[in-house]
């Protein structure tokens, strides 16, 4: 049965009262959208959250969130290919060449050739790369600080280690 989209209502009105046909869509935290939802659909919905946060935290840096994830695996991983910051990054190859290109183009990141596949081209950071990754990590921080206020090290740790391994249970279907 299809609905009007004039018939649905958000939790938080703005003043205007809903017709008698109206469907409550939850605000996060409520209904499905809270502990009775899905685990999987409250990951999705904090992760929307978290990475909404992080482009707006990065975005005068000129940082998105993507670039970001790039640039630190290539901190963690230096001379890693494009390919392999693609599998660890979530994101497409073709993506990852865009996101590449634009670093280089920017100075933050430089390219080696693969002592032995000459074909492979490997990433690293520079020193401008490190700066801006070093820019970045603060904010990230204070936001990893605020996603954890509330939690205790053992809670903490807990939720790292459950999400560690919800990842690795699903990869390994």
């Amino acid at each position: 049965m299809l609905r009007k989209a004039s018939a649905i209502t958000r939790s938080k009105s703005r003043g205007k009262p809903a017709g008698p046909e109206a469907v409550h869509v939850p605000a996060p935290g409520e209904g499905k959208r809270g502990e009775d939802g899905y685990l999987g659909y409250l990951l999705r919905q904090a992760h929307a959250a978290v990475r909404l946060t992080l482009e707006r935290t990065l975005a005068d840096l000129g940082v998105t969130s993507p670039q970001f994830a790039v640039l630190t695996m290539l901190n963690a991983y230096p001379g890693l290919s494009g390919a392999d910051v693609a599998r660890l990054t979530f994101l497409t190859p073709q993506t990852v060449g865009v996101i590449i290109r634009n670093l280089e183009r920017d100075g933050a990141i430089v390219m080696t050739p693969h002592p032995v596949h000459g074909r492979i081209q490997q990433w690293t950071l520079t020193k401008r790369g490190t700066a801006l990754l070093t820019a970045c990590r603060e904010r990230v921080i204070a936001l990893e600080k605020r996603l954890a206020s509330g939690l205790d090290a053992k809670a903490e740790a807990s939720i790292r280690r459950w999400l560690a391994n919800v990842a690795t249970e699903l990869q390994e279907e």
